[in-house]
């Protein structure tokens, strides 16, 4: 974990580093069924994904999850799935709270939305980043 107080925002590659490491970071359980994941990030959503969204305001989405439906996964999919990150939003809300190193916003972002894609509850996205190894 490196300690960005003190520097400058990351770049977009940087911020694509900090989440390679900090999806390395999650539990072995649901890393392997979130299964191998590219790591997308640009400074904001396009238009066409914040219209398909409906949000008007490109700073309200930090990221997206983009990949075969679990249920509609077959033995021989070789897809990988997808994780978007925006960069500026996640920026601005590491800005905002100023409490949290940038790489457990991050780590935050990735949670939700693999852990939403995967069906699981508020509560079980809590306990896996409570296991997250910081």
């Amino acid at each position: 974990m490196k300690d960005w107080t003190g520097r400058s925002a990351p770049s977009l590659d940087e911020l694509a580093q900090i989440a390679e490491e900090a999806y390395g970071r999650l539990p072995a359980p649901f890393r392997q069924v979130a299964g191998d994941i590219v790591f997308h990030v640009q400074d904001f959503a396009d238009e066409e994904v914040l219209k398909s969204m409906g949000i008007e305001d490109p700073f309200e989405l930090t990221g997206l999850y983009d990949g075969i439906d679990l249920t509609e996964r077959t033995a021989g999919d070789t897809a990988q799935s997808r994780v978007h990150l925006y960069r500026r939003p996640i920026l601005d809300e590491w800005a905002e709270r100023g409490d949290v190193p940038i790489d457990v916003l991050v780590e935050h972002v990735l949670i939700h939305e693999i852990g939403h894609h995967l069906g699981l509850s508020d509560e079980e996205i809590e306990d896996i980043e409570a296991a997250a190894d910081r």
